[in-house]
């Protein structure tokens, strides 16, 4: 009886009137045991859900090739650069931004005067990094497009600033001296906010087509007055080399006729002194000329010398050679022969 009159109490209707079943008891009151765990196991995973999100939330971990900046409610705690890795955090609090601190580049155009008012268009590539103890001080200061607010101003103003300092020719001909006087400025204008430079290269000079053609006509003027020049001295050298075969030759010439000179004087003093001792010798004695008669003998001996009158009777006829005729005649004959001449 209580049993009905408290199920009866319990009993809800609508607005109408009209009873509302009760479902929890159409179940036969079964249904009171699965409302128990359903109200402890729903808090559960709730907690449990809360608890990897409060994990999760302090555990950040900082890719390779970068550093972490530490957020704090907004702010950047400027203390500390946080490494590669994990690292624990307090949820809902902290925040960690990543910055890249690997080497990049950054190629750039730029346009500039040379010291001869000459208009020069330059490309450059820059490698630089950034320093990682002090990411959070540049996060801080420019954030990250620090690229376009602060390297591409300083390539434009060096590379403007070290172009007016030479002529147009010595940009290409002290190539290396303006690499290294650019790299130095963009050094300096970096430095303070910790971007480190690595290297610099000046992939391109490129001048107007008036400039360029200037230079050619000077360049090939410049060939074709050192190929005068090279004509000239080769014209000097042909010269002297003339000249000093004229010289040789002439002092051989010289020296052939001071020798034929000298020994046709060698030979008159010979000749001197061959007629002086052959006339001494003459005056001494006839034995010489006898010498002579025989050298000069063709080998046919006459009868006499001398000449015979008209008669035929020798006149002063002087035999040159006595020839016996025979040993019963004693009268010696003579034959007139033509005179010897030595």
């Amino acid at each position: 009886m209580v049993n009905f009159f408290s199920r009866k109490k319990n009993r809800r209707i609508t607005p109408d009137g009209e009873p509302l079943e009760d479902v929890g008891n159409g179940r036969g009151g079964g249904g009171g045991g699965f409302s128990s765990p359903l109200k402890i196991a729903i808090p559960a995973i709730i907690a449990v859900i809360l608890i990897f999100v409060i994990l999760s939330s302090s555990v950040k971990i900082v890719d390779g090739g970068f550093r972490g900046v530490l957020v704090k409610f907004g702010a950047i705690d400027t203390s500390v650069s946080l490494s590669e890795g994990i690292h624990f955090v307090l949820p809902f609090r902290d925040q960690i931004v990543q910055f890249e601190v690997r080497t990049q580049k950054i190629v750039e155009d730029t346009n500039a005067a040379s010291k001869d008012l000459q208009n020069v268009a330059t490309q450059v590539a820059l490698n630089y990094h950034v320093d990682p103890n002090e990411v959070p001080n540049l996060y801080k200061q420019v954030g990250f497009d620090y690229s376009n607010r602060l390297i591409v101003p300083a390539i434009q103003e060096s590379v403007k600033q070290i172009t007016a300092q030479y002529n147009a020719e010595e940009l290409v001909s002290k190539r290396e001296a303006v690499k290294d006087a650019v790299l130095q400025t963009i050094k300096a204008r970096l430095a303070p906010y910790h971007i480190l430079v690595d290297t610099i290269s000046i992939t391109d000079f490129r001048f107007s087509d008036q400039f360029v053609t200037a230079v050619e006509s000077k360049v090939v003027a410049q060939q074709r007055a050192l190929q005068a020049q090279n004509d000239l001295q080769r014209i000097q050298i042909e010269a002297q080399q003339a000249q000093a075969k004229a010289i040789g030759e002439q002092k051989a010439n010289v020296a052939q006729a001071q020798g034929t000179s000298q020994a046709n004087i060698l030979k008159a003093q010979g000749e001197s002194q061959a007629i002086n001792i052959i006339d001494k010798q003459l005056r001494n004695s006839t034995i010489y000329l006898d010498w002579l008669k025989a050298q000069k003998w063709n080998g046919q001996l006459p009868l006499v010398t001398g000449s015979t009158s008209g008669g035929g009777s020798s006149s002063g006829a002087i035999p040159f050679i006595n020839i016996p005729l025979g040993e019963t005649n004693n009268s010696s004959r003579t034959s007139g022969t033509n005179n010897y001449t030595g």
